[in-house]
């Protein structure tokens, strides 16, 4: 059985797919990891022109999720989703790698 990499939920497959016909730009969301954030690092999302040859990719509904080698050792087996709540709307990834997050929910450890 292959290893499951990141998984690109509907919700979010579907966010980017609206915000990409906005903008008239591919719909290729990358998810990156930056040092920084009150916890270590943070999840960086932007829209991507292209996939790059060393990305592993995620497909939902024809949308990518590209995610660089470096930021895959530490979101390997994420899910990406799109929440809407009480507290605003925004992409999120449950990462069974994180030792512990914060509030914001962008920033964690390992």
């Amino acid at each position: 059985m292959t290893e499951v990499s990141i998984i690109l939920l509907p919700a979010a497959a579907h966010r980017v797919a609206v915000i990409a016909e906005k903008q008239g730009v591919p719909a290729i969301l990358r998810l990156s990891v930056e040092g920084g954030g009150c916890s270590g690092f943070q999840y960086k999302f932007g829209m991507a022109d292209a996939v790059e040859d060393e990305d592993t990719v995620a497909e939902e509904a024809g949308v990518k999720l590209a995610v660089d080698a470096v930021s895959l050792d530490l979101v390997r087996g994420s899910a990406v989703d799109f929440v809407e709540s009480l507290g605003g709307k925004h992409f999120e990834v449950t990462n069974p790698n994180a030792a512990s997050g914060c509030g914001c929910g962008t920033s964690f450890s390992v």
